[in-house]
């Protein structure tokens, strides 16, 4: 949806690879990281977005943030955990690992699609974001259904292992553009909740 991410790529890691790194937590996350993994450019000279200031973040990009990340659900661009470096004047996004977490059960998926996003009032953005449903307008329109099939094409099969009710990574496939598309069916129920919790209503 235009938004700045760093590139990102699909890396093959070597069950070897961490074997003489010191630093325990690292060891343990590398020891049970084999396999293709997501790899993000690294930034030099980037530094975390600074909640105190807003430094870099016009409202209507706020306002696309909050969106996209109230369509994902994800609970974790907080004032705490930002997710979010400044990289030549420009805001780039971060750490999207807590996002759609319907992922880890897959309870009632129709009604979790429908449900609004009350987590969005901890975003950090929303004090600086203008209309959510003007950004709505904006992005909701390029992710139709074959966008969102192209996008779950794109994830490797090892990342979608069988579990009960998507026995391969077909089923998980048809599940996760299904989920997006009830989600973005209109009302947007989270969009109201976004826009409700930044005028305080």
């Amino acid at each position: 949806v235009g938004l700045t991410v760093p590139e990102l790529v699909l890396v093959e890691l070597d069950p070897a690879f961490g074997a003489a790194e010191p630093d325990p937590e690292i060891h343990e996350l590398l020891e049970r990281s084999p396999g293709i993994n997501a790899g993000l450019d690294f930034l030099p000279g980037a530094v975390p977005f600074d909640p105190a200031t807003g430094t870099g973040v016009a409202p209507e990009l706020a306002a696309d943030i909050v969106w996209f990340d109230a369509l994902t659900t994800n609970v974790d661009r907080t004032a705490r955990n930002t997710n979010m470096l400044v990289w030549h004047g420009r805001i780039w996004l971060i750490d999207h690992g807590a996002a759609l977490y319907i992922q880890h059960t897959w309870r009632n998926p129709t009604e979790h699609a429908r449900r609004p996003f009350t987590a969005i009032g901890d975003h950090v953005l929303l004090p600086w974001a203008s209309s959510i449903a003007e950004a709505d307008e904006r992005l909701a329109p390029l992710l139709d259904g074959d966008r969102l099939s192209e996008l779950v094409e794109a994830i490797p099969d090892d990342w979608l292992a069988a579990e009960p009710g998507l026995p391969d990574p077909a089923a998980h496939r048809r599940a996760y553009v299904e989920y997006l598309r009830l989600r973005l069916r209109a009302p947007r129920t989270f969009v109201e909740e976004a826009d409700r919790v930044r005028l305080g209503a």
